[in-house]
C-alpha cells in the first residue's frame, strides 16, 4: 500500500457523511460550537459562499455576510468538529465558481438571483 493511498483513507474517515450539497452563492446557516470557559454552545452564523476549496477532509467554505455596517467573512473548515450543523437557506443561480467580486459592492448591489428549483 502506498503513502498515497494511506492518506485517502485515513482522510475519508474524518470526513462527515452527513454534509448537504453546497454550490458558490447558496445562503447557508451554519452552527458554530463556541467553548467560554467550560460551557459551550452553538453560535449561527449566515451568509452567502464566496468559494470552496475541496481536498477530501480539509474542505473550506469562505462565508461571507453583513453585520449591521460591516462585512464579515469567515473561513470555515467544512469537515471540522466544530461545526454542528449546516443548513442551505437559498440557492442562487451562479455562473462562478469563485465570488469574490462581492467583495466590493454592498447591500443592495449585493443582489443574486435566485434558482427556481
Amino acid at each position: 500500500m502506498s503513502y498515497q493511498e494511506l492518506l485517502g483513507k485515513l482522510q475519508a474517515k474524518e470526513c462527515k457523511p452527513s454534509i448537504p450539497v453546497i454550490g458558490p452563492g447558496d445562503l447557508l446557516r451554519v452552527g458554530v460550537l463556541i467553548q467560554e470557559g467550560s460551557k459551550s454552545r452553538i453560535q449561527p452564523f449566515q451568509g452567502t459562499v464566496l468559494g470552496i476549496h475541496s481536498n477530501q477532509a480539509s474542505t473550506t467554505l469562505t462565508l461571507r455576510r453583513l453585520a449591521q455596517v460591516v462585512n464579515v467573512e469567515r473561513v470555515l473548515l467544512l469537515h471540522s468538529a466544530k461545526i454542528a450543523t449546516i443548513q442551505v437557506l437559498r440557492r442562487y443561480k451562479i455562473r462562478r465558481s469563485k465570488l469574490y467580486y462581492l467583495r466590493s459592492f454592498h447591500s443592495k448591489k449585493n443582489r443574486l438571483k435566485q434558482k427556481l428549483s
